[in-house]
């Protein structure tokens, strides 16, 4: 029953990404071009944009705060942690868009983190030359593909997607996650349900901690904030698509120092 469930989603998510437009002559670029991308539900969107600002006012903000005032070493490691578990959804999108050699490293940083890191708590793998790289997933995958985004959507805690993108984030529990395989449909003694929704959590509110003031300056100076956060989110969106083999820098502790000063 969940299986047609989700089948019953995907096709009418498609549906309604080819009524948003035909993009089939467009570079892949050019589908990814905020100014191409429709907002066929603004309505609904600005709705639940709403009651996802007022659930980060009333819940994330103030736990991203108290986050911030752990110390620097735990809060990297704690962000390498979610890190390398992210490398699950990764690899398997590295194979689906033919880049082998990407697949390699990042299995090889999976492996030597999750063993010589101590379960992805320290970078080892940085430290012999297996560098970060900005994470794939299937959304990124599909428009590879030639999959345009179709209708910008806002999703109820998530926040902003794409017909496509969400139709990605499906995906993931549709199999496509080994850490959600893992844990969430096998839920053994060792390896629980609750950890692959602690770890997203967490993921969360790691980045949120980082990006308290971006966020409060973005809200304070626009004319339109619902706007402006799809506006960003399209071309954070655009730039991974087209630049995927970006090398992120290693977080040390002072980076966290820092932002704890201000």
């Amino acid at each position: 029953m969940k299986k047609i469930i989700i089948v019953l989603f995907l096709s009418a998510l498609f549906s309604v990404n080819s009524m948003a437009g035909s993009d089939g002559k467009l570079s892949l670029s050019e589908k990814n071009d905020p100014s191409n991308v429709k907002d066929c539900f603004e309505g609904v969107n600005r709705a639940v944009f709403a009651f996802n600002q007022g659930l980060d006012t009333a819940l994330f903000e103030p736990i991203a705060k108290v986050y911030r005032k752990l110390p620097g070493p735990v809060k990297k490691g704690s962000g390498n942690f979610v890190t390398n578990l992210s490398h699950f959804a990764t690899i398997p999108n590295n194979i689906l868009q033919g880049d082998f050699k990407m697949a390699v490293t990042n299995t090889g940083r999976l492996a030597i983190n999750t063993t010589v890191g101590i379960l992805g708590i320290f970078d080892a793998a940085s430290g012999i030359g297996l560098p970060k790289y900005e994470k794939e997933d299937y959304g990124q995958t599909l428009a590879k593909a030639g999959v345009g985004h179709g209708c910008y959507v806002v999703l109820p805690i998530l926040g902003p997607s794409s017909v496509r993108d969400a139709a990605g984030s499906i995906a993931n529990i549709s199999g496509g996650d080994p850490w959600f395989n893992i844990t969430v449909r096998n839920n053994t003694t060792y390896v629980k349900e609750s950890d692959y929704y602690w770890s997203r959590g967490t993921g969360g509110i790691d980045f949120r901690a980082k990006n308290i003031e971006s966020f409060d300056n973005l809200e304070k100076n626009a004319v339109d904030f619902y706007a402006s956060v799809r506006s960003l989110y399209l071309q954070d969106r655009k730039q991974k698509i087209l630049n995927s083999k970006k090398i992120i820098d290693t977080q040390d502790d002072s980076d966290w120092e820092e932002i704890s000063e201000n």
